[in-house]
């Protein structure tokens, strides 16, 4: 036996890492722009950052994070390629929030078997997801770890490095009492909040259209796709929009991440019934007899993304993004948010 076939039988099938790579190759090259100065196979990914000697001071910010068990969803369809969406959209939505735009994004995708036409699946999403936001899937790793994942596990993960000139960075210092909260809405759970909802959920049909959902399946809207505010936030900044702070609603839900932006001595009134809450979210409450307090500290509720502008500037901000809604304002001497 060659050491390949003892490597094969110990688990790890280097041919199958090898067949990904080939069926993700195009998919990944189509991210390329002329500052991507490597191929797929390289070490490193190489990046010319030429664009950063356009900006005064410009400043590196990144991120990583994952997609959690929204893969447990993903292998219980069958359905790979949103989750690729959802990695990077997460990702660029992180250092949004400090007004960041994204130049290069990196995957990792790890399993206990490599099956190749679903790591290429997932891989095909974040590089459609990355071509949407205008950067480059620059480079990743595939791993095949027998004996660390269970069988038919998945873990995906991603890294994405963006600059921003230091004269535009978003800390949410500007922000002061009596600024307006617009809420972006979210297009479901995005990446937060599975291991609850698959909880409540897991004995109830997923495929079935259903009425309550407004005639979408459970499975549909469980893996609708994180979305992506990048695009939102330059109509914003190409309208003269003084975007005070923003914040990505992810894990903590409401309660945890508005307050990672607020300057000491002020608060937020979040009024709920402002915005619609998409109806998997009522689903999940009734089914799993949760209490709105849980619901707000484990799920978005229908906003993904919190932007924090003067009270003068939302009717504004309202007429560039239609689908946006007035959702609260800052206030001082309370602590933390405050759900009306």
């Amino acid at each position: 036996m060659s050491e390949r076939s003892a490597y094969a039988r110990a688990g790890v099938d280097i041919a199958a890492g090898q067949r990904a790579t080939e069926l993700m190759k195009t998919a990944v090259q189509s991210t390329y722009g002329p500052e991507v100065l490597s191929g797929v196979g390289s070490f490193g990914g190489l990046f010319r950052a030429a664009e950063l000697q356009e900006m005064a001071d410009p400043v590196l910010v990144a991120s990583t994070d994952g997609v959690g068990t929204k893969t447990k969803v993903a292998a219980r369809l069958s359905r790979w390629g949103s989750i690729g969406h959802d990695i990077v959209n997460h990702c660029v939505n992180d250092i949004l929030a400090q007004g960041a735009r994204p130049l290069f994004f990196l995957d990792y995708v790890a399993s206990a078997q490599l099956d190749p036409a679903q790591v290429a699946a997932i891989v095909s999403g974040a590089a459609a997801a990355c071509r949407a936001a205008g950067c480059a899937l620059l480079g990743g790793e595939t791993a095949e770890m027998p004996g660390v994942y269970a069988a038919g596990a998945i873990d995906l993960v991603g890294t994405v490095v963006g600059a921003v000139d230091r004269a535009r960075l978003i800390d949410g210092r500007a922000i002061q009492p009596g600024d307006v909260i617009l809420g972006l809405p979210s297009s479901g759970l995005h990446t937060n909040g599975f291991t609850l909802a698959r909880s409540v959920l897991d004995g109830l049909d997923w495929l079935a259209e259903r009425a309550d959902l407004d005639g979408r399946a459970i499975g549909d809207a469980l893996l609708e796709p994180h979305r992506c505010y990048l695009a939102d936030v330059e109509k914003l900044w190409a309208a003269g929009v003084d975007v005070c702070g923003l914040a990505h609603i992810t894990g903590g839900g409401l309660v945890d991440n508005p307050p990672r932006i607020f300057p000491d001595g002020l608060g937020a009134n979040i009024r709920r019934g402002a915005w619609p809450e998409p109806p998997i979210f009522h689903l999940i409450q009734q089914t799993g007899k949760i209490a709105d307090a849980e619901m707000f500290h484990v799920f978005n509720m229908g906003l993904g993304m919190l932007v924090i502008l003067p009270p003068e500037q939302a009717e504004l901000a309202q007429e560039i993004l239609l689908e946006t809604a007035v959702v609260g304002e800052m206030a001082a001497g309370i602590q933390g948010v405050v759900i009306q």
